[in-house]
């Protein structure tokens, strides 16, 4: 078999949400790149498989023709808010929008990844300036006189570039043998996902279930609605307390959908569809060097998970057009250089870290149920404080009062 030689500027690592939106926003400045997965789309992607207002926000600023085409498709379900159970049992649901009405179309929605990702893909597609390469893993990167060498696992191709956008996810050799970035169990994620059918009492608007179970505290068994009746469930915890209280993640799982009082009932004549499956998930607890000299790191493979709610989707995308738009002027000045990257950084971090760093002190404050039940059953009585904590999905200040000492004092002495 001849060996192919491609050669461009820009070479994305990787096709999921990260890579994908990088390469759509390149080629919208008018930039050529070579994008490459070792998948061949449509590929199933283990995930939570819900899209986040901070997903929408990125593609309405590609093209909001994106958007109204995703709203049009059967492959998703609008979602309008989040049902947060504590671990005494109560319920609180929080709309993503105060006194919402359906009418503008949704904030979020839920799909499941193998569609989403196909439905970025069919777009990347469209495109003649993106060079997409599918069923080819890139194995060996060699850097030489400003240009990386790039070969495939199996030989047969090899990819001549200045500067590699690395957008594979968590499991990244470039991020890893490149980029230096190394599993920490403390900011590190182990997620389990299996799909239903038959789950009983799902919501009428397709509100997304965090149940916060006392055993898997500070993470949670979440239920996801989807199309066709199915639900996405799974459960999320740090990797360093699954080590220190030797926790069987699949074992506990199955046995909170049995015998979980909110859960059993509904659960009883529901059946599993497909396998039990399990990925990691590096989180964004901790800043890290996310670039260097022709390279920048997107989404899990810059560890930009949040610690909290557990969403890479939108932040991988968010920081895909951070890397388009840094690629851009690395272009303009024909400068590569270390210096010149960490820009990268520095955006990607004004625009996330306040957020990730006050996921990571909301991930420690779940380690106290007491705290959780303290605010959901005063978030039931009080309109105000409700209304509040909906709009903290858009505004980090007022999040940022849910962390301090203070907020709970006043809840204590409050009616």
């Amino acid at each position: 078999m001849a060996k192919v030689e491609k050669r461009e500027k820009i070479c994305i690592l990787g096709a999921g949400p990260g890579g994908a939106v990088t390469a759509l926003f390149l080629a919208k400045a008018g930039i050529r790149c070579v994008l490459v997965d070792k998948a061949v789309f449509p590929r199933d992607k283990i995930c939570g498989d819900a899209l986040s207002g901070k997903v929408v926000s990125v593609l309405n600023r590609l093209d909001k023709g994106i958007v109204e085409r995703l709203n049009l498709s059967e492959i998703q379900l609008n979602s309008w808010g989040i049902n947060f159970i504590a671990p005494n049992l109560k319920e609180l649901k929080i709309p993503f929008k105060v006194n919402y009405d359906k009418v503008g179309g949704p904030i979020g929605f839920i799909c499941k990844r193998m569609d989403f990702d196909n439905f970025l893909i069919e777009e990347v597609r469209k495109s003649a300036l993106i060079d997409f390469v599918e069923g080819k893993e890139i194995s060996d990167f060699e850097f030489k006189e400003g240009e990386w060498n790039l070969e495939t696992k199996d030989k047969s191709l090899v990819i001549k570039s200045n500067l590699v956008i690395a957008a594979d996810g968590a499991h990244s050799a470039f991020a890893k043998k490149v980029g230096g970035m190394n599993m920490e169990a403390k900011h590190y994620c182990a997620g389990l996902r299996a799909y239903f059918s038959g789950v009983k009492g799902m919501d009428s608007d397709n509100f997304i279930e965090l149940h916060f179970i006392k055993e898997f505290l500070p993470g949670y068994l979440w239920i996801f609605p989807l199309p066709n009746g199915q639900a996405n469930v799974g459960v999320a915890m740090r990797s360093d307390i699954i080590s220190k209280r030797k926790v069987n993640l699949k074992k506990s799982m199955m046995e909170a959908i049995e015998n979980y009082p909110k859960l059993k009932e509904r659960f009883k004549d529901a059946v599993m569809v497909d396998e039990m499956k399990g990925y990691g998930l590096p989180l964004g607890s901790k800043k890290r060097s996310i670039s260097g000299a022709n390279f920048m790191l997107v989404g899990d493979a810059g560890s930009l998970i949040d610690p909290f709610s557990g969403e890479g989707i939108g932040n991988a995308m968010k920081s895909g057009m951070i890397a388009a738009e840094v690629a851009e002027k690395c272009l303009e000045a024909n400068d590569f250089s270390d210096g010149f990257m960490k820009q990268y950084d520095e955006v990607v971090y004004s625009k996330l870290w306040s957020e990730l760093n006050l996921s990571r002190k909301m991930q420690e404050l779940v380690n106290y149920p007491w705290m959780f039940n303290l605010v959901v059953n005063k978030a039931n009585k009080n309109k105000v404080l409700r209304e509040t904590i909906i709009c903290m999905f858009d505004d980090l200040d007022i999040r940022e009062k849910l962390k301090k000492p203070s907020f709970y004092l006043k809840l204590l002495l409050s009616d």
